[in-house]
């Protein structure tokens, strides 16, 4: 995906709301998506102080939660998805570290997407590891737009 590409996808996703119930029924969402077609994730939704939802399917390795973590850092911190602020790091030639930041807690790898409400900006992130990078993103992006209005 190109930056463009992933700026406007950012645009679209802005919610009306989002609740801890949402947050269930987005990783819910999530879960039954991998379970159809038998992906090895984990899955994770937090805000900046705590966790709202998080599961491990089955063939998941511990160090996907490591992922996740690393990866709904960035997108917490940047306000960006991790393969968009990734593809802009690249873009610009800079690394993680050029902006003091460590890759023990951050990756700039996709998987991570900010959950955005209206009115409010960003309130969590909703994150998948355990497959290709622009396939975790995709993931998470088709769970998010099940909560659009008009879904």
């Amino acid at each position: 995906m190109t930056l463009e590409e992933l700026e406007a996808e950012a645009a679209r996703l802005i919610l009306t709301d989002f609740t801890e119930e949402t947050a269930l029924r987005l990783g819910l969402t999530m879960m039954n998506m991998a379970k159809l077609d038998r992906l090895p994730v984990a899955i994770n939704i937090r805000t900046n102080d705590r966790t709202l939802f998080h599961l491990s399917m089955p063939g998941a390795a511990p160090i996907n939660d490591r992922w996740a973590r690393r990866k709904s850092n960035t997108a917490l911190h940047f306000h960006l998805a991790s393969l968009q602020f990734g593809r802009n790091l690249a873009a610009k030639g800079e690394t993680l570290a050029m902006h003091g930041l460590s890759e023990t807690d951050f990756a700039i790898h996709g998987g991570a997407v900010p959950v955005c409400v209206a009115g409010a900006g960003l309130v969590a992130a909703a994150t998948v590891s355990g497959l290709p990078q622009l396939e975790d993103h995709r993931l998470v992006v088709r769970a998010l737009e099940t909560l659009l209005p008009g879904r």
